[in-house]
């Protein structure tokens, strides 16, 4: 006789897992909090904070979320539409620092 979860498709996984990505949930948020604490400026700064909080979301989409566990074609309906959007953000960025500079070279 198969219990419930068997039943419904779902997957038992072991704890140890979950322990593991806190733990290193826990790691990352402390180098977070590093690059604080050592007052580090400029591109270095966001840099080290965007990669800490891109790793720490990653980690809790994939474990958290179980998409680490899901078809390639769900995890890609998923995350496909906010990878868009990161292109056209750059994009207007990008675009924004162009308009800015020719700004100041022809207005001033």
């Amino acid at each position: 006789m198969q219990t419930h979860n068997q039943s419904e498709g779902h997957q038992q996984h072991p704890i140890s897992v979950y322990f593991k990505v806190w733990g290193l949930l826990f790691v990352l948020s402390s180098f977070s909090y590093l690059v604080d604490i050592l007052q580090l400026q400029g591109a270095l700064r966001w840099t080290l904070i965007l990669v800490f909080m891109f790793l720490k979301a990653g980690l809790i989409v994939a474990i958290f979320m179980h998409m680490v566990w899901e078809r390639i074609a769900f995890v890609l309906a998923i995350l496909s539409p906010p990878l868009c959007l990161l292109v056209l953000i750059g994009l207007m960025a990008s675009e924004a620092s162009y308009t800015h500079l020719n700004r100041l070279i022809f207005f001033n």
